[in-house]
């Protein structure tokens, strides 16, 4: 049978008494003949195998290939593969966007449980067990980056929104909420998710996360009333969203870091499994765009192509010049405070700081909203186009910490050749 391996196996004759067996002194005849043939025979009798594959004939004459056909077929996996695990997080990002699109029903059943503050639940629970005392030290380090990252969110930032009121578009809703995202606070668990993957200082995005969703409750009123409402009386629910941010955020977050410290064997299992606990963090993620976006459909369709078009790109545009903004401070920064010794100029500290303070919350903005009772547009033309603009902002830094890491891999690589 064709693809068969032999295995040959040498057998002894008979052993027979040697006729030099007498002349070996000191001892006698039989038994010096007995240990030599012994010997002799245990060394011809071990089998000798032919490990290589045989090039037998079948019966039309022609040589087997032995599974050539089924090793060519799984060609294209191992690429595939790759591919899925390098850009785990935009696809899964992508692909909540096209199954809310696809069928809402289900996104928006799991909107009636909650599951998308389950999911940030998720994230922060992971953060805890991922994080290191060493880098709760960092973070302390760094305490510059995380005072210009906290002035970034909650004045410098908002302040865009006076450039997006001038922008002419119907219905007018949508430039009001675009303006009105501004003045929201980073993101609660967008941002700490992509520093993880992207190996920047986590500790530090999630002091900022945490710092700033707190002081964005007192801030963001007052941000809206003299950058948009014009003195027009804006009322947050102030104890329900910081119930929601301690529940949601510090809980979590402290009871991931106490299971960590608390068992050995837990740290030790999360720091060798840190890219299967790095894909189920994007799984969370991606379960807040598959939300929304099961939510906004009905809207989504009702709004006309070309002007939901224009509000997806000018969504775009802001993220694009949050990063322009934050990344051309940074620098500006670090170049004025030391340089290289500057702690704006190590690439964890940079890169954290970078991806909290260009994004902006959507939850929160939706409270916002809610609580304004109509006074700047209809509620439902005001969030459409910030979901969009919150889908962009993850699926562009998601790409962006893509990117990030491809260099940090192509420069080790360059260092070991």
């Amino acid at each position: 049978m064709a693809g068969t391996i032999h295995a040959l196996i040498l057998t002894p004759r008979p052993a027979k008494s040697l006729p030099f067996a007498h002349r070996i002194p000191h001892f006698p005849s039989t038994h010096a003949a007995f240990r030599f043939n012994f010997q002799l025979s245990r060394s011809i009798a071990r089998p000798v195998k032919a490990c290589q594959q045989s090039d037998q004939i079948d019966g039309d004459g022609k040589k087997a290939h032995n599974h050539s056909g089924s090793v060519n077929g799984l060609s294209w996996a191992k690429p595939l593969s790759n591919f899925v695990a390098n850009n785990f997080l935009p696809l899964a990002l992508v692909g909540g966007v096209a199954l809310g699109m696809a069928n809402p029903s289900l996104g928006c059943l799991a909107d009636t449980y909650s599951l998308s503050k389950f999911s940030t639940f998720g994230i922060f629970i992971i953060s805890g067990l991922t994080l290191h005392t060493g880098e709760i030290v960092a973070a302390a380090q760094a305490w510059p980056a995380g005072i210009f990252g906290l002035v970034s969110i909650l004045l410098f930032t908002p302040y865009f929104s006076r450039i997006i009121l001038q922008l002419q578009l119907q219905p007018p809703e949508f430039v009001r909420g675009l303006a009105i995202f501004c003045c929201m606070p980073t993101t609660l668990s967008s941002g700490v998710a992509l520093a993880q993957l992207a190996g920047a200082n986590s500790a530090l995005a999630l002091a900022i996360t945490v710092i700033t969703n707190l002081l964005g409750i007192l801030i963001v009123p007052f941000s809206i009333s003299k950058y948009i409402a014009g003195g027009v009386g804006v009322s947050v629910p102030t104890k329900q969203l910081f119930k929601s941010l301690v529940l949601t955020l510090l809980i979590p977050l402290i009871l991931g870091k106490i299971f960590r410290e608390s068992f050995r064997g837990v740290a030790d299992f999360v720091d060798q499994n840190r890219k299967l606990f790095s894909k189920i963090s994007a799984v969370f993620l991606s379960l807040v765009p598959w939300i929304q976006v099961s939510r906004s459909r009905s809207l989504l369709l009702m709004v006309k192509p070309p002007v939901f078009l224009v509000a997806i790109g000018m969504g775009v545009l802001l993220h694009l010049i949050l990063l322009a903004f934050n990344a051309l401070a940074l620098k500006s920064i670090s170049a004025v405070s030391g340089g290289s010794r500057s702690v704006f100029s190590k690439k964890e500290n940079a890169n954290a700081v970078l991806l909290v303070a260009s994004q902006k919350t959507l939850p929160v903005m939706v409270a916002v909203v809610e609580q304004l009772g109509g006074a700047l547009g209809e509620s439902g033309l005001l969030v459409l186009p910030c979901v969009a603009a919150h889908l962009n902002q993850i699926i562009i830094d998601s790409f962006l910490v893509n990117f990030w890491l491809r260099k940090d891999l192509s420069a080790d690589s360059t260092k070991v050749s």
